[in-house]
């Protein structure tokens, strides 16, 4: 039998289970220990396992609480659009059982429920990237990174929403509707991790696995106020990610995995499980990511790039980047505020053309012919003309782009001789309206009153993208409307733990993240 689940489903058999708890501020001082660990749910992944593993909770107990969270939290939303109670209460179980028979857990995830980005293949229960066409695919076989978290003693909970085939940067989809933004549900999530960002926030996961091309990631982290981590390209295996289609073997020369979490120190916990090789490299291959470069910020070279007329931000991120640049001067680090690694309009052109022709293999064959047709009448002035070239592109013209993407791989890594991170806006703004309803090519965004293009939401993150670099989105703030503000902190290739340990430190710095109002519901 097929073992599918709705959310709608499985959230009312939750919330059957047990009531919601009470408040701890209401509760008598001898209810207070009790009361708190009715509350683990809402602590960082590290202090979750900490208490699973010295079984001051069980895994099935954790469980509950964050299927009563769920129930309670996720109708307005709608984050988590799959959910599978009863396998996870049997995979808690059985970590459970392991754990009083061994007195050894599991892995480094033991008894840990999660949630994973519905772009993500997972055996038994139905992947649907959002698209109607896959509303009743049920994968044979966990992606690859999916093993890896049940390998490491995960229980998968669920999974959580992403725009049509991930191919918006904002979330919503024909299968199961919008996700909303926690902080503002007139606000979009961001895309197209968007569910997993806003589960994230919320308290309905404490980590999660996103996917990055162009900000996938990273964008939805900074609207929704959470941490983090395009890792370097290929430290991270993407076999099983939707949308090359189910069953492909091979995925984008630019997409990676990465985690998500309310804490720095829970991405570097979900990245030492996640970074490996793939399973037919495993036999030779290992991943051993040096460490970060120093041990404390004053001894760190930051370079800060604050602004750039090709991608203005607003006046409240100029305002974030200059309070940084601060605080870091302050703490001893050396600052250079003036030297760029490249030229950001030129990096964002190389950008889209290797975005468009990486995107361009799982078209249909006649639609693949209307492109080829289309781009050969349309004039190099045309709006639409980068997009239809560079999708169309003769393979020759792909090898003279992905030399000119070399070349710029090198100037990053001159450029980190020098310097040991770059700080720039994760976005021009906080969090913008959505726009679901509006048709893509009438979309906009406003910056300080100026109409500026949809598309330049992910300019500033696009800097990473093609080059293979490592870049966390650190939460750093909010506007006068409580709304999130972040900024990225880019790294050199394989240096993920040196931008992981600069994002630590500089949350020390940093108000602390905003939690929306779903997060103690």
């Amino acid at each position: 039998m097929i073992r599918r689940r709705t959310l709608l489903a499985a959230s009312t058999a939750a919330a059957a289970t047990a009531s919601v708890a009470s408040p701890a501020a209401a509760r008598p001082r001898a209810g207070r220990a009790k009361a708190a660990r009715r509350a683990l749910h809402l602590a960082p992944a590290r202090e979750q396992l900490a208490a699973l593993r010295r079984r001051k909770i069980s895994s099935r107990d954790l469980l509950e609480q964050y299927l009563r969270h769920i129930a309670a939290a996720n109708p307005g939303l709608n984050a988590v659009v799959t959910l599978d109670a009863d396998a996870a209460r049997a995979a808690a179980d059985r970590a459970d059982r392991h754990l009083a028979r061994t007195g050894r857990p599991l892995g480094p995830l033991h008894g840990l429920p999660l949630t994973v980005k519905d772009a993500l293949e997972t055996k038994g229960l139905r992947t649907t990237c959002g698209s109607p066409d896959l509303a009743d695919h049920v994968p044979d076989r966990d992606a690859d990174a999916v093993a890896r978290l049940r390998a490491a003693g995960a229980v998968l909970v669920g999974k959580t929403n992403v725009p049509t085939l991930c191919q918006d940067i904002q979330t919503s989809n024909p299968v199961f509707g919008k996700t909303r933004n926690p902080h503002d549900g007139s606000r979009t999530a961001g895309g197209s991790s968007g569910g997993p960002a806003a589960a994230v926030a919320a308290g309905l996961t404490a980590l999660e696995v996103g996917s990055d091309l162009a900000g996938s990631l990273r964008l939805p982290a900074a609207y929704c106020g959470v941490y983090a981590l395009r890792t370097s390209f290929g430290i991270v295996p993407t076999r099983g990610h939707i949308p090359r289609p189910p069953g492909w073997l091979t995925s984008s020369d630019m997409n990676t995995l990465g985690p998500l979490a309310r804490t720095p120190e829970d991405l570097d916990l979900l990245l030492d499980v996640l970074a490996a090789p793939s399973p037919a490299d495993a036999v030779a291959w290992r991943i051993d990511l040096p460490a970060a470069r120093h041990r404390r910020l004053a001894d760190y070279r930051i370079g800060i790039w604050r602004d750039d007329p090709y991608c203005p931000v607003d006046k409240d991120t100029r305002a974030l980047l200059d309070t940084v640049g601060e605080r870091v001067r302050t703490a001893g680090a050396t600052v250079d505020d003036a030297a760029r690694p490249v030229d950001l309009a030129d990096s964002d052109e190389l950008f889209q053309r290797l975005m468009y022709a990486t995107a361009s293999a799982t078209a249909t064959d006649e639609g693949f012919a209307a492109d080829v047709a289309a781009a050969r009448r349309t004039p190099a002035d045309d709006p639409n003309a980068l997009y239809l070239r560079s999708r169309t592109m003769r393979h020759r013209d792909w090898l003279l782009a992905d030399e000119a993407r070399e070349k710029l791989r090198a100037r990053w890594a001159d450029y980190f001789t020098r310097h040991d991170v770059l700080i720039t806006p994760a976005a021009p703004t906080a969090a913008v309206a959505d726009q679901t309803a509006v048709p893509v090519p009438q979309r906009y965004i406003t910056v300080d009153g100026e109409r500026r293009p949809y598309y330049a939401q992910t300019t500033w993150l696009n800097l990473a993208g093609h080059v293979r670099l490592p870049a966390a989105v650190v939460p750093a703030g909010k506007t006068a409307d409580g709304l999130p503000l972040a900024i990225q902190i880019i790294g050199p290739y394989l240096a993920d733990r040196t931008v992981l340990d600069v994002a630590g430190r500089l949350a020390r710095l940093l108000p602390d993240p905003v939690r929306p109002p779903a997060f103690t519901m």
